[in-house]
């Protein structure tokens, strides 16, 4: 017998209350209510981009050696670059992905990788990958800086062109902290600004 969505929801959440700090699960419904909101707006599956939301941060909190040793026995090789290997942290989205499988079941496709593009994207991802990672981004506790309120309207209007600026903004502010970027993160960004220009 499946599963009701209320009785799975209930389930994470008790997951994450036992794993994540009760500041962050206020964040993570704040993510799945945003990427609701913005699933709706594109007519997207909702259902996939609630769960997708509620469980983008599972693996936030794992220490550094567990995001590496979990990331080195996945199958499916995850690539753990230079920039990864010196900020393990950077894997949590990925990782993530791999708990929603292992420990509460979740086998679509579609979800898990919004899961695992949360952080840095990927060129070419989904339309529900895209509502979870500018869900992430931009959620209401970002802050409310005219960027950001721009950021969040263009998410409603063209969601390539979202990801390309939300991309655009978390660069500068790496650069502004003199922080490692992942190369994933740039491509994520190249890819998008050219989507958006060949359709303009």
């Amino acid at each position: 017998m499946r599963e009701a969505p209320a009785e799975f929801r209930q389930r994470i959440l008790a997951w994450l209350s036992k794993n994540v700090p009760q500041d962050r699960i206020e964040h993570i419904l704040r993510v799945e209510q945003l990427a609701i909101d913005l699933a709706k707006f594109h007519n997207l599956d909702v259902h996939k981009a609630a769960q997708a939301g509620l469980m983008h941060d599972l693996a936030k909190y794992f220490k550094s050696q567990k995001l590496l040793q979990i990331a080195r026995q996945e199958k499916k090789a995850i690539d753990i670059d230079p920039v990864a290997e010196m900020n393990p942290h950077l894997l949590h989205a990925e990782v993530s992905a791999i708990v929603a499988r292992d420990e509460l079941g979740i086998k679509d496709p579609e979800i898990l990788a919004a899961i695992a593009d949360h952080t840095l994207g990927r060129p070419g991802m989904s339309p529900l990958s895209c509502v979870v990672f500018l869900s992430d981004s931009l959620e209401p506790g970002r802050g409310d800086s005219l960027e950001l309120i721009a950021l969040r309207q263009l998410c409603y209007q063209d969601l390539n062109a979202a990801v390309w600026m939300t991309c655009d903004y978390t660069l500068q502010y790496l650069l502004d902290q003199q922080w490692l970027i992942h190369p994933r993160a740039l491509l994520t960004r190249n890819w998008f600004m050219q989507a958006t220009k060949q359709v303009q």
